[in-house]
């Protein structure tokens, strides 16, 4: 029980770690550099192994 409950707040710990580096992250974006850095990306189709599938109905 005891190696269950660590785990657990071992899980939970990780998870706050992981929303306070995101949220340090997001508040040093920018939309500018978004946009800088996607007019960078060459405007070509995708590889066929990176295509979706048609939508099967």
């Amino acid at each position: 029980m005891n190696q269950f409950i660590a785990s657990v707040v071992a899980e939970k710990v990780s998870a706050l770690a992981t929303e306070q580096y995101l949220n340090e992250r997001a508040a040093r974006a920018s939309a500018d550099k978004f946009k800088a850095a996607l007019a960078q990306v060459p405007d070509i189709d995708a590889a066929a192994f990176d295509q979706r599938l048609p939508a099967t109905q």
